[in-house]
């Protein structure tokens, strides 16, 4: 019967695990669909950033509460991998808890210690879920969480409840198990954890070692089968920051908040028009086969890999949107929506060339205009309130400045007011309009 266990255990976890490869191969290839951009410089910066900001949750700390119950589920997640290890090895081998011989009373420690951060983990998930349906914090409920992102958060909560549960049913009945000398690592007394020496004689010590044993495989198996089944949902849904948390901190931007990037091609053209020894002639002939390149971003494949990344690591926490002056004095732009917007579009067209050998066949949308609106854009006061607010070092104000170059360099479609300031500065060299001769009247008013 071990053999078939075992047999079916390593199906189910290549299967499983085959499922989530493929995803992961989908994630990246969705990803390489943006332009290059260099994010390989000043390394050691990089890995302190990624340890600050991901590890560390340094920037969640400025909302103290949840920044408090989420490192609670941060730091169950992490440490429970210990116990899903010992879970692979019992399940490949058909052993029962194979760290114990080895680890003798460090293994009751740590167990212990899993135990106490899953009871901070279930508290936290409770409260997160109250959060969430109850009080109905505004950020939480604004009208791009509605449909799948709101009933996503839920899952996902409830899948974590359903983890939990299924760690005490599992240690909690071997507990009472052991204690009858019935357990299927041998012994007589009790194991010492933490919760479930306490836990598992109040809740399963009236029953019997059949009822016990077949409890205490279906929190083993459910705690596996959870594993399996949140990895591979992780490609649907939001939670895919827990992963990508790491590299996007690590090729997150790190020049100055304020700095812009100029385009190569108009910064090429340019310095050629200011140098008075360069040969405009000696440049080499363009490709007159080679696609003309665009200015700013109308889609997905229009933006750098980078700020496809973000899209992708985006957890919908609505910090950015909440800290967003715009959206604060009722403008339609959320930074959320944008990065939501963005992911949205990627994984169309990435499923777009799935469909069609690997080949993007136009489908007649784009990111602007079908997802994000060029009111949204404009309402834009690039403070960068969103950026500083992210936990995990996204910007969604690249985004919009791209596509904002896409709108004035590619289609003149700046707002009027805009049109007009950029004439002056054409025509004046400065925002008014007023002749250069007269810049100075001011000072001559009483």
């Amino acid at each position: 019967m071990n053999y078939l266990s075992s047999i079916l255990f390593l199906v189910i976890l290549i299967v499983g695990g085959g499922f989530f490869a493929k995803n992961v191969k989908k994630i990246i290839r969705n990803i390489k669909l943006g332009k290059d951009v260099n994010r390989s410089d000043r390394s050691s910066e990089r890995w302190k950033n990624m340890a600050l900001v991901a590890f560390g949750q340094k920037k969640m700390f400025s909302r103290p509460i949840p920044a408090l119950l989420h490192f609670a589920l941060y730091a169950a997640f992490i440490i429970t991998q210990i116990e899903l290890l010992e879970i692979l090895v019992d399940g490949i081998f058909g052993t029962h808890r194979f760290f114990k011989p080895a680890l003798g009373g460090f293994y009751t420690f740590l167990i212990s210690f899993i135990e106490i951060l899953s009871v901070l983990a279930l508290t936290a998930t409770v409260l997160f879920l109250a959060r969430r349906n109850l009080l109905k914090l505004p950020r939480l409920n604004k009208a791009e969480l509605l449909g799948w992102p709101k009933k996503d958060a839920n899952l996902i909560l409830i899948m974590e409840i359903i983890l939990v549960c299924c760690i005490f049913t599992m240690n909690g009945t071997d507990e009472v198990l052991y204690n009858m000398g019935k357990s299927h690592f041998e012994g007589q007394g009790s194991f010492g954890f933490a919760v479930s020496q306490h836990v598992g004689p109040a809740i399963f010590g009236g029953m019997s070692e059949g009822a016990l044993h077949i409890l205490e495989r279906i929190g083993w198996w459910g705690h596996f089968m959870m594993v399996m089944a949140f990895l591979n949902y992780l490609y649907y849904s939001k939670h895919l920051h827990i992963i990508l948390a790491f590299p996007n901190t690590y090729f997150a931007d790190l020049n100055p908040l304020g700095k812009f990037d100029n385009l190569e091609s108009v910064t090429n053209e340019v310095k050629l028009m200011l140098d008075p020894n360069a040969d405009p002639f000696a440049a080499p002939a363009p490709d007159a086969n080679a696609a003309p390149s665009k200015f700013g971003a109308s889609d997905v494949q229009d933006l750098n890999w980078a700020q496809l990344l973000n899209a992708y690591t985006c957890t919908e926490c609505g910090r950015c949107t909440s800290s967003c002056p715009a959206n604060q004095t009722g403008k339609k732009l959320s930074p959320r929506k944008i990065m939501m917007d963005t992911r949205d579009r990627m994984v169309e067209v990435g499923d777009n060339m799935d469909k069609n050998n690997g080949v993007f066949v136009p489908d007649g949308k784009s990111l602007l205009n079908d997802y994000i609106t060029q009111e949204e854009l404009w309402a834009c006061t690039s403070c960068n309130a969103c950026v500083e607010e992210c936990p995990v070092n996204i910007s969604p104000l690249s985004i919009i400045m791209d596509m904002r170059r896409y709108l004035v360099m590619e289609q003149s479609a700046a707002p009027q007011s805009l049109n007009a300031m950029m004439t002056n500065i054409e025509n004046n060299s400065a925002p008014w309009q007023y002749n250069q001769l007269d810049r100075l009247n001011w000072k001559d008013e009483n």
